[in-house]
């Protein structure tokens, strides 16, 4: 167990040293590819759904992609109680970049597998997260 901790802490931050060159980390990637998926924008609560996450922590993501310009709130004209994270076109372009940060990230460290490596890797993890679902 120490040692699959030990690896996804080591790619957590490998990964994570990428996406600092160009102003990002895993969570605010994530948090601007879900408003991509969304069309642009999303309530902050279904953002925290989406991240799997509680709405305070998004709150706190928001604050700073907002303070970053990549995001703005705005109110939510279906829910008046409801406030909406919006995309600029300065998150569209981090989001572009660190995208591809990712892409280039996962060509890296997946090289180092062979296709039965990667495909029994799969399965492993597969298994992993059936369990741990279920207790």
């Amino acid at each position: 167990m120490f040692t699959l901790l030990g690896a996804a802490s080591s790619i957590h931050d490998f990964v994570e040293s990428r996406l600092s060159t160009v102003g990002l980390s895993i969570p605010r990637l994530a948090a601007l590819q879900r408003l991509i998926d969304a069309g642009g924008s999303l309530p902050l609560g279904q953002l925290a759904e989406r991240l799997a996450c509680v709405k305070s922590n998004v709150t706190q993501l928001v604050d700073r992609l907002e303070a970053d310009g990549l995001v703005t709130r705005t109110a939510d004209a279906g829910d008046k109680r409801s406030r909406l994270a919006v995309i600029t076109d300065a998150g569209r372009e981090i989001h572009h970049d660190g995208a591809r940060i990712q892409r280039e990230v996962e060509d890296e460290l997946f090289a180092t597998l062979s296709v039965d490596d990667s495909v029994r890797l799969a399965e492993i993890i597969a298994k992993l997260k059936k369990v741990s679902r279920s207790s």
